[in-house]
């Protein structure tokens, strides 16, 4: 057995340490030909990588441009600790701004400082997460990544 094959992880295993983080490594494809990389906050919805960004940025371009996208979300400090997934296919540009907001909410729901989370409002105010999304949503697109293509690895299983 091929020790690609010894490593690779099932779709369950997958789909667990997706759930499971929060920074996602993108690569777009930019005018010069050269490979746009950059870090991003993301959720998965459905399954999917889901991520929005400033419409003006970068990678917005280069999507709008060319739909494909890598996206390499990993984890561990030592060899055999080394966990990652790779999912390169087509991102979905989402421009409804209910559902950019959608998105939104769920990341800084998962990213919020629990103090700012639970900030009371002012009388007749938002919460601060809440006005921060709302004000955000309006220069953004959401993105769900409609994969072509997954490769895993999960060094742990060369220990055995």
């Amino acid at each position: 057995m091929k020790q690609r094959d010894q490593v690779a992880m099932t779709e369950a295993q997958a789909s667990e340490l997706l759930a499971s983080q929060r920074k996602v490594q993108l690569a777009t494809n930019g005018p010069d030909g050269f490979p746009h990389l950059v870090t991003m906050y993301y959720v998965t919805i459905g399954g999917r990588i889901t991520f929005w960004t400033y419409r003006t940025s970068q990678k917005a371009l280069n999507l709008e441009r060319d739909p494909r996208i890598s996206c390499l979300v990993e984890t561990g400090e030592q060899y055999f600790d080394l966990k990652g997934v790779l999912v390169q296919g087509t991102a979905r540009r989402i421009a409804d701004p209910a559902a950019v907001a959608d998105i939104g909410r769920a990341i800084t729901r998962v990213l919020a400082d629990p103090m700012l989370a639970n900030a009371p409002a002012a009388d007749g105010e938002q919460d601060p997460l809440t006005h921060y999304v709302e004000h955000a949503a309006r220069k953004r697109f959401g993105y769900v990544v409609e994969p072509s293509r997954v490769i895993t690895w999960d060094h742990a299983k060369l220990r055995h």
